[in-house]
């Protein structure tokens, strides 16, 4: 068996990996949930690349997530669900569907008119899929309600986005980011009453509530919370770094450092990030 940037040579070799009896004994056991965790670290790692814009990294990354959605068409093919060529052709005719703009005759010419173009044909493929689970004998809505098509397996973050998001659709909405702004004053403000109070559910109660405003305003302007919290995770990652390498270069260590001298070092990264921006 040898590389090959045919899609095909890698489906040949995950059907080699699940054979029964000449494959591997881990990959032969899995199952969709057990290889659900590594597929959503993939992604992650994806990501992480892209914040890190290492081109080597995500090639690899990029790779290993294509694996995880080849490995889930190789089980489902053996249990006679869908293959590969399914998943392929789906997605396909999805993009085409969706795209009539583009690859046939569609006069909307803006981005807000693509959105809304999107959302309409959307809704018409929720009402055929509907449709096909009813044929099937399955329920036809498993997850029914405005809020439905949220889906809770997302990260928390992701999560209350989308939730805002289609709350927003209905006019369930602020109309400007100022507002929530006080809300989020208000909602410290209950977050501080129940750390007083020592109550611990009432904290992580209130504390969910306070991100949940601080998601919003991240929607209003624009600002995905979930990458500017990535964002500011790496700038934690670089400014700690600084103080770590400091330290070792000085014969001292983090952990006989004292806070006072950490924070002094924390600024001097602080400082050194202005100067190159």
């Amino acid at each position: 068996m040898e590389a090959s940037k045919d899609i095909s040579r890698l489906i040949e070799i995950m059907a080699a990996l699940r054979n029964p009896e000449t494959g591997c004994p881990w990959d032969i056991v899995q199952t969709f949930e057990s290889i659900k965790p590594y597929t959503i670290e993939e992604a992650y790692e994806v990501s992480d690349a892209i914040e890190r814009r290492d081109m080597d990294d995500l090639c690899d990354e990029l790779g290993d997530l294509l694996l995880q959605v080849v490995f889930h068409a190789r089980m489902a093919e053996e249990a006679g669900d869908f293959s590969f060529g399914d998943v392929v052709e789906a997605i396909t005719s999805k993009m085409i569907r969706r795209h009539p703009h583009v690859f046939a005759v569609s006069d909307a010419a803006t981005p807000g008119a693509v959105k809304l173009q999107w959302d309409q044909i959307k809704t018409e493929e929720k009402r055929l899929r509907a449709e096909r689970r009813t044929r099937r004998g399955l329920e036809a809505d498993p997850n029914g309600g405005h809020l439905g098509s949220v889906q809770r397996s997302f990260p928390a973050l992701t999560e209350a986005l989308k939730l805002q998001e289609r709350a927003a659709k209905v006019g369930f909405d602020w109309s400007t980011a100022e507002p929530i702004l006080d809300k989020i004053e208000e909602e410290i403000g209950e977050l501080r009453v129940a750390l007083k109070d020592g109550d611990p559910a009432k904290v992580r109660d209130e504390l969910g509530d306070l991100i949940f405003a601080v998601v919003n305003v991240g929607r209003h302007v624009d600002a995905d919370p979930e990458q500017a919290l990535r964002g500011t995770n790496t700038k934690f990652r670089r400014r700690f770094g600084h103080i770590e390498r400091t330290l070792e270069a000085e014969g001292e260590t983090l952990q006989a450092a004292t806070l006072e001298r950490m924070e002094e070092l924390w600024q001097a990264a602080k400082a050194i990030e202005r100067q190159l921006d």
